[in-house]
């Protein structure tokens, strides 16, 4: 049993006394003892060595003490072990070298065995799960079909990923050909995560908000909820999608246990949009940390109190920056452990 299940009750739609709290990328650069990591082991080194991924994994959980620990890995191990080719460059992030243009490239990328090409991601789990002692929950994690397509199409991030988009309209058939491989080896991929000993999953839509509400639910929603509905038996499953304001009505009607939220959508809207009985996460405003610790948690409290605190995990609304002082995302941290409704 695990001691803390704080995030698990909140996951279940239960009354607790307070919400969980945890940090979208919290095992990450703003702590020194990552960066000392990170400067000894190339990045897919740290992804690939479970020893590395469980540490790092658990750092956080120490340092910070929020009421999850989310497994340290990337979302573009998958499109890796489906014979994608991804490198990971300083300052420039990720870049597939052979970007995926035509039928042809889409009919070479195959749905891997998930033992032989990801077994590394379920060791990293057993091992953390061990290192954790269950203290907290475990979260294991995918990137969406449509977020894996953007990056294996332009081959790099992009403020657009116009070419991405361009593909899906030009030449649909192969667009959804690869989503579907991505999907299937998505479902896979985390039905052995959760069997090695995720206790949930996220999954990260990170670039959903660059397609119009009509085109989200063609290349992106109709893929995420096929892994939702293909885990909702085995696991609770938090849908991310960032600046996806506009499809919280469709997924709150999913079986997603709950749904992240960007800082730009307020809790109300959150709420009403997607229709009052599914838990929420969210949805600080990372750079909000740079304020001064009392503004902090004067804001956590005051985002609690317009969320409410049950069905409601307190997150950031992205990822945490690398520039944020540790005692900042500690004060994150403290202020909703802190909190008492009035």
């Amino acid at each position: 049993m695990i001691k803390n299940d704080l995030f698990l009750k909140a996951l279940r739609g239960e009354t607790v006394e307070r919400p969980p709290v945890w940090m979208m990328r919290q095992a990450g650069r703003y702590l020194p003892e990552f960066r000392a990591l990170r400067d000894k082991y190339d990045f897919f080194t740290r992804c690939e060595t479970p020893e590395l991924a469980a540490e790092i994994t658990v750092q956080p959980i120490r340092r910070i003490g929020p009421d999850a620990a989310i497994l340290f890995s990337d979302i573009l191990v998958v499109p890796r072990a489906m014979g994608i080719h991804v490198e990971l460059k300083d300052n420039l992030g990720p870049i597939i070298p052979n970007p995926i243009r035509t039928m042809e490239q889409v009919n070479q990328v195959f749905v891997p065995n998930i033992q032989e090409t990801l077994g590394y991601v379920m060791d990293a789990v057993k091992l953390t799960k061990e290192m954790l002692n269950d203290e907290v929950p475990l979260i294991g994690f995918a990137g969406s079909p449509w977020t894996i397509f953007c990056y294996a199409v332009e081959g790099k991030g992009s403020k657009s990923f116009d070419t991405a988009k361009g593909f899906c309209f030009s030449n649909p058939v192969a667009a959804h050909t690869l989503l579907q491989k991505i999907t299937d080896t998505t479902i896979l991929y985390l039905k052995e995560k959760v069997k090695a000993g995720c206790n949930a999953i996220q999954i990260f839509d990170s670039w959903g908000g660059m397609l119009s509400p009509v085109d989200y639910q063609e290349f992106s929603w109709k893929y995420i909820n096929q892994i939702v509905e293909a885990l909702a038996d085995e696991t609770q499953v938090i849908v991310f999608g960032k600046g996806c304001w506009f499809a919280l009505g469709e997924m709150g009607k999913s079986k997603a246990a709950a749904l992240g939220v960007d800082w730009t959508c307020t809790p109300r809207n959150a709420r009403y949009l997607s229709g009052g009985n599914i838990t929420l996460q969210g949805n600080f405003d990372p750079s909000r940390l740079l304020s001064p610790i009392p503004v902090i948690k004067k804001m956590v409290h005051e985002m609690i109190d317009e969320f409410g605190k049950d069905k409601y995990i307190a997150n950031l609304g992205h990822g945490i920056l690398p520039n944020i002082p540790v005692d900042h995302a500690k004060a994150f941290v403290d202020a909703v452990k802190e909190y008492r409704q009035k």
